[in-house]
């Protein structure tokens, strides 16, 4: 039982008790960031108990060496455990991942769209069951490697971007509910650089204090998209049009799969006075729709599945004056939110954005501070 914080000061972790009497769950990735919290934790003195999802099989065509849950990488966090003296489990989430998020990461590629799977892997597996989990071992709270803050203020915790811009992986962990956000722990936040977390790694001795980043998708080999949707759905690779804004056709393709918004290397069409790019995909038609640099630029982006983190309700106004981002690379850029519901909006991007594509997310962000307010997903609306 909590301790009056009268009588007992906070600890590191915002409870009013010691550090030995308050259980943490940290999810352990293996890599260098999870294994830092389980072991400054540990050394704290708190209650750790490691956990390390197996989101697939690491033997299986899909895997790749250094993914973020590989056979490796379990070995590793396991091997930290050890050391620095808790228990650590590894639990099959195999099922839940392929169901939750390669499965709609595929379909979602197949409709035109751009997907971003980490996203919904920490709102459907890890900031999900493998929170209920934390619950049921009778965890005061569960704690993470990423790169992002949690600040108490007035009406509860706020989430804020991480201290290190260059690590700030808000654009994430924009899906995180205000509920989540009470039970989770975000202790590298607040560091400066990524040399501070591996140095912290070199003063605990961990073993993986010179471990590469990941920089991939977990599941996605080299960052290509396409081989993997072809070993989901076979039929993805059908072939169609390349044509031009009116419709003519310039060439053909092998599959929608292959292109992306944006995109202007590959297209396959010479003979041309000026670049195209792609400005639409239309996976129904297995087309893909080309045009000049100009038609890329985006002013006004249908948003739904809104997760609001702000002080007042979402739809108590009739705009938000906010920043956002539409692209996890790019800064936030001021924006004009029109609630149509509490979960779906116009945002009106006060400088055109080229590239903005379905699938991805745009979060909101507070240009007078560090504050996220939450986010949803692009899709494609009119």
């Amino acid at each position: 039982m909590a301790l009056d914080s009268d009588t007992h000061p906070l600890n590191s972790l915002g409870f009013a008790k010691p550090p030995a009497e308050t259980r943490v769950v940290v999810a352990m990735s293996g890599g260098v960031d999870s294994s830092v919290v389980a072991a400054q934790l540990a050394e704290e003195g708190y209650d750790v108990v490691g956990v390390t999802l197996q989101l697939y099989d690491h033997g299986a065509a899909l895997a790749k060496k250094g993914a973020c849950c590989a056979g490796r990488d379990i070995h590793d966090a396991r091997r930290v455990a050890e050391e620095m003296g808790f228990p650590h489990y590894v639990l099959d989430y195999e099922n839940i991942f392929q169901d939750a998020v390669i499965d709609e990461f595929a379909e979602s590629y197949l409709a035109g769209a751009t997907p971003v799977p980490c996203i919904r892997c920490n709102e459907r597996v890890k900031f999900k069951d493998l929170l209920e989990t934390a619950k049921d071992l009778d965890a005061d709270c569960m704690a993470t490697g990423h790169y992002i803050q949690r600040k108490m203020g007035p009406n509860g915790p706020e989430l804020h971007s991480a201290a290190d811009a260059n690590r700030d992986q808000s654009y994430f962990l924009f899906s995180t509910t205000p509920e989540q956000l009470e039970y989770l722990r975000f202790p590298l936040g607040h560091l400066k650089s990524k040399a501070e977390t591996r140095a912290l790694a070199a003063k605990y001795g961990l073993p993986v204090a010179d471990k590469p980043d990941s920089q991939d998708i977990c599941f996605v080999p080299n960052g290509n998209y396409a081989s993997v949707i072809e070993k989901l759905r076979p039929e993805a690779a059908s072939p169609g049009e390349i044509v031009d804004m009116d419709g003519n056709v310039l060439a053909r393709h092998k599959g929608v799969i292959h292109y992306t918004i944006g995109q202007r290397r590959g297209l396959g069409i010479g003979g041309l006075s000026e670049p195209l790019y792609v400005v639409k995909l239309d996976a129904d038609n297995r087309r893909v729709v080309v045009g000049p640099k100009e038609a890329l630029a985006t002013r006004k982006v249908p948003v739904r599945e809104i997760n609001w983190l702000g002080d007042a309700p979402f739809a108590s106004r009739e705009e938000w004056h906010v920043g956002v981002k539409v692209r996890s690379t790019r800064p936030p850029t001021e924006a004009v939110i029109r609630p149509i519901s509490d979960t779906e909006a116009e945002v009106e991007l006060l400088t055109p954005e080229e590239g903005v594509s379905p699938g991805q997310a745009c979060v909101f962000y507070d240009m007078d501070s560090s504050r996220i307010f939450g986010g949803g997903w692009i899709w494609r609306g009119y």
